[in-house]
C-alpha cells in the first residue's frame, strides 16, 4: 500500500512539474501599466531591418524627452529587471529599452546570428531611433548606452548624429586593450590589499595575454573585488527578473542565455580587435561619459582619455558617480536621476 502511495505521488510530482514548465514557457508577458492620460507602458515587437525586435516604452507623460537605451553583454537584455531602477526618470521621461538582434525577446530559434556584428546593431539602432521619432513624435531623443551599449550607440551617433539632441555613455568603452590593463591592475592592487596571494600571482601571469588582446580581464575577480557593482546585485536582479518579472517568463530565459552563449564572445572578441576609439574620432552632438568610480568592467581612466581625443563643437563632459561601479544609473538611482534632470529635462 504504501508503495503504491509513493508510486502516485511521484506521478502527480512530476505532472505538477511539466505543467509548472509548460506555463512558464508559454505565460503571457507584460509591463505593468502606468496610470495616467498620458503616460505610455507598452511591450512589443517592431520590424526594423527584416528582423523583429522586442521593445519597451515607459513613461508617465509621452511627450516627455524621449530615451533610448542600448543594453550592453553583447545579449544581456536589461528588460528583466530595469524598472526597479529607472521610476523616477520615468516621470520626466519617457524611455525606450529594446533587445537587441539575436539577444533576449528578440532571438528566434533556428535562426543563425553568426553574422551580426557590431555595424548590425549599429544600423539596427539607427533605424529603431527613426521608428521611435515618428512613433512619439519626437524630432530627436536622448541616446543612451551602458557597456557593450557604448560601442553600438558611439557607432550609430557618429553615422546619424542628427537624430540624437546627445549621447550619453554609461560604462563607456575605450580602447579596449588599455581598458582591460588597467581593469586587471586594479584587481591586482586589492588583492594585494587584502592580502591575496594566490590572486596577485594568477592575475600578474594574465598580464601579457590581455596586452595582447587575447583575453580580458576575467570578470569573476572583477566582481570578487567589488568593481562590477558595489550597491546592487545585477544578478539576482537578473533571477528575480526572470522568476518573478512580468516581463520575461521561461521561454524568454533560455532565449537569453542561448543567445549570449552562442553569440557574446564573437563580439567581444570584435570589440578588442576594432577599438571605438579607431572607429570613432568625431562626434559632433553634446557627449557625455558617466562612470562609476569604481568601474573595472570598462575603465573610467581610459574613458576620459577617449573623450579628450574626441573631436566636435559640443559639450563633451566627464561625469564620475563616486559611489559606484559598472552602473552609476542603477548603484545612484537618485543621483543619476537628478543629474538627467539638470541637463535635460523640460
Amino acid at each position: 500500500m504504501m508503495k503504491k502511495m509513493i508510486i502516485k505521488g511521484i506521478k502527480w510530482f512530476i505532472i505538477i512539474l511539466v505543467l509548472f514548465v509548460v506555463i512558464g514557457l508559454f505565460f503571457p508577458t507584460w509591463t505593468s501599466k502606468i496610470k495616467g492620460e498620458h503616460s505610455i507602458s507598452q511591450m512589443k515587437k517592431v520590424k526594423i531591418n527584416n528582423a523583429n525586435l522586442q521593445i519597451m516604452i515607459r513613461g508617465n507623460d509621452r511627450d516627455n524627452p524621449v530615451i533610448v537605451f542600448v543594453h550592453g553583454g553583447p545579449c544581456c537584455s536589461e528588460i528583466p529587471y530595469v524598472k526597479k531602477y529607472q521610476d523616477l526618470l520615468e516621470k520626466k521621461f519617457t524611455i525606450v529599452h529594446y533587445d537587441q538582434r539575436g539577444s533576449g525577446k528578440s532571438y528566434a530559434f533556428g535562426t543563425d546570428y553568426s553574422g551580426v556584428t557590431a555595424s548590425t546593431h549599429a544600423d539596427d539602432l539607427i533605424a529603431l531611433t527613426e521608428y521611435i521619432e515618428d512613433y512619439l513624435h519626437q524630432d530627436q531623443v536622448i541616446l543612451i548606452g551602458h557597456s557593450y551599449g557604448t560601442y553600438i550607440s558611439t557607432l550609430a551617433a557618429a553615422k546619424r548624429p542628427e537624430l540624437y539632441r546627445a549621447y550619453v555613455g554609461i560604462g563607456q568603452m575605450s580602447d579596449t586593450i588599455e581598458s582591460e590593463l588597467d581593469s586587471l591592475q586594479k584587481c591586482i592592487n586589492a588583492a594585494k590589499l587584502e592580502g591575496n596571494a594566490k590572486d596577485v600571482t594568477y592575475l600578474s601571469g594574465l598580464e601579457n595575454s590581455v596586452s595582447q588582446g587575447k583575453i580580458i580581464a576575467p570578470r569573476d575577480y572583477v566582481r570578487k573585488y567589488g568593481f562590477a557593482a558595489r550597491n546592487i546585485d545585477e544578478n539576482a536582479d537578473y533571477l528575480n527578473g526572470f522568476l518573478f518579472g512580468s516581463e520575461y517568463n521561461l521561454l524568454d530565459t533560455i532565449r537569453f542565455y542561448t543567445a549570449s552563449g552562442k553569440y557574446q564572445e564573437g563580439l567581444i572578441r570584435e570589440a578588442l580587435d576594432k577599438p571605438i576609439t579607431e572607429l570613432v574620432t568625431e562626434l559632433p552632438i553634446p557627449v557625455y561619459f558617466v562612470m562609476g568610480k569604481y568601474d573595472c568592467m570598462t575603465s573610467p581612466e581610459a574613458a576620459k582619455q577617449y573623450l579628450r581625443s574626441l573631436s566636435g563643437n559640443s559639450t563633451h563632459e566627464m561625469v564620475i558617480f563616486e559611489n559606484s561601479a559598472h552602473y552609476p544609473q542603477f548603484e545612484e538611482k537618485e543621483k543619476f536621476f537628478d543629474w538627467m534632470c539638470s541637463v535635460f529635462a523640460q
